[in-house]
């Protein structure tokens, strides 16, 4: 049982670590991405294939994934940054269903559908996080680390830019800010975050394929802030344990076995659903979009 509650908190830390950085671009920038599971996947494959082919060290590779991650958003970034609202979603979105089609078609580096299996666990100066507890620490840690950032960033004069540009971004522009430059630095940020977290879901599962990174985890991770609450980066870590601790609650809710997977839907969909209605805000938002 202990094992069962570790691995939960270990799952709830990962989506924990893509919902802060996501809420960092949709919450305070204001900008629609749904591109954030692509980051993620960037993240999980780079980790995979250098520790499987190059046998490189896992905090190496989470760097280089991180990188990898930052570069993506780069390139993506000057063309979402000629959009806006649906546009600009739409365009995440596509970037989401490339990146996809990359994973699975691209048999030389990612072995496609097939996925990538034996990725090596944490391992730092002999010290090794193969263990559920160990590795529930390390997440923990890496959280700790993308919450502490995220708040320094929404804290300081960058913030309090980004959330001018979320209000009205005509506005500031008028002012003189350049604010292609503010949303791609925030976009870069986010990305990198994201690609650190599919790093350690990689690592955790040691295998990856490309199923892990289709467009619903990106709807999931929005979910997730919309949930917990926009403009509020204890909302995203709040909507990540709300919403992958609900299934597993229904799942002991004693439906009839050859209905239960029917009615746990139905009930978790329900539940979603008076929770926009009596609260559009989210559990702890600040900011409805």
């Amino acid at each position: 049982m202990a094992d069962y509650f570790i691995h939960l908190a270990t799952i709830i830390g990962v989506w924990a670590i893509l919902a802060v950085s996501l809420e960092l671009v949709v919450g305070y920038a204001g900008l629609p991405s749904l591109a954030q599971i692509a980051f993620c996947g960037i993240g999980a494959y780079t980790v995979a294939v250098l520790s499987t082919v190059c046998g490189a060290n896992f905090f190496v590779s989470i760097l280089a994934a991180m990188l990898a991650a930052g570069v993506a958003s780069f390139l993506i970034g000057i063309v979402l940054n000629k959009f806006r609202g649906d546009y600009y979603a739409l365009g995440s979105l596509g970037f989401n269903v490339i990146i996809f089609s990359v994973f699975l078609n691209w048999d030389e580096v990612t072995n496609g559908p097939l996925g990538i299996s034996g990725i090596f666990r944490p391992e730092f100066f002999g010290i090794d996080f193969y263990g559920g507890i160990s590795f529930l620490i390390l997440i923990l840690l890496v959280l700790g680390i993308v919450f502490v950032i995220s708040q320094f960033i929404v804290n300081s004069s960058f913030g309090r830019v980004l959330k001018a540009i979320r209000e009205d971004e005509e506005v500031i522009q008028a002012f003189g800010y350049n604010t292609s430059f503010f949303k791609s630095v925030i976009f870069i940020i986010s990305a990198a975050m994201a690609g650190a977290a599919g790093g350690l879901f990689a690592s955790y599962y040691t295998f990856i394929d490309p199923t892990s990174f289709r467009m619903m985890q990106s709807v999931f991770v929005l979910a997730i802030i919309i949930l917990g609450g926009l403009a509020n980066l204890y909302g995203a870590i709040a909507g990540s344990a709300f919403l992958i601790i609900l299934p597993e609650i229904l799942r002991f809710s004693g439906f009839p076995t050859d209905t239960a997977a029917q009615m746990q839907q139905l009930v978790y969909g329900l539940i979603l659903v008076l929770l926009m209605l009596f609260r559009p805000q989210g559990l702890i938002g600040e900011y409805k979009l």
